[in-house]
This record gives structure tokens, sequence and C-alpha cells, in this order.
């Protein structure tokens, strides 16, 4: 398993449960780990054989910088389904950084791993 990886992506957006967050955008800070092969891209060169961590990138400023959720729990978890669908990634790790949301530590969020689930196997009589 290879990891193409994704550090430090900055969005600005609506997040948190207090009134005052609800009405200013506030940065979040997204690393993504994600497994592929990198294989067949080395040997052909070609990003059309490799996981193009560009539009990836284009994909997660869209969604997160227009939603509005709660909880940094809500988008990872979603800003994750997204990954795992739309690119074909078959494990991730994503960390989802709420900077200055407490006074005294640098940032305060959530790191989670999520896998495609494995196929269903049909048995047949």
């Amino acid at each position: 398993m290879d990891i193409v990886y994704l550090n430090d992506l900055r969005i600005d957006t609506i997040i948190g449960i207090y009134d005052w967050e609800r009405r200013i955008k506030q940065t979040v800070c997204l690393d993504l780990e994600m497994a592929t092969n990198v294989a067949k891209a080395a040997a052909s060169d070609n990003i059309e054989d490799a996981l193009d961590y560009k539009a990836i990138a284009k994909r997660l400023i869209n969604f997160v910088s227009n939603s509005e959720f709660l909880l940094v729990e809500t988008l990872a978890e979603q800003a994750a389904q997204i990954i795992l669908t739309e690119f074909g990634v078959s494990w991730l790790r994503l960390k989802v950084d709420k900077q200055g949301a407490i006074r005294g530590a640098q940032g305060v969020g959530i790191i989670i791993e999520r896998r495609q689930p494995e196929p269903e196997m049909t048995s047949h009589p």
C-alpha cells in the first residue's frame, strides 16, 4: 500500500455550535493520507494513472467552503465519504483541525480513518 498525502489544506467555512460561530467563517486545516498503488503511475508517468491530489483538493475546497456544519465530526465524516466514493480511495486517514477553537491551544479537532467496505460475498448453492 502506498500513501498519497495532502497536508495543511486551509479552508474557510462556517463551523461550530455557538451563535458567534454561525456568523463568521473560520479556517479549518485538513491533512489527508490516502491509500493507493503508485506503480502504474510511476511506470507510465501519466496523471491519468495517478490519484489526482489536485482534483481531491479542489473538491474538498468546494465542499467544505460551502458547508455549515455544527460539528467537525460531521465535516470529517462527509469529507471522507466524498474521497472514498468519488476518487476510488480504498483507505484514508483524515485530520480536521479547527485552529483557535480553544484558548491556549494551537488547534483542536478530529482524526478519522475510513476504508471502503469489503464487497459482500454471495454464495451459490
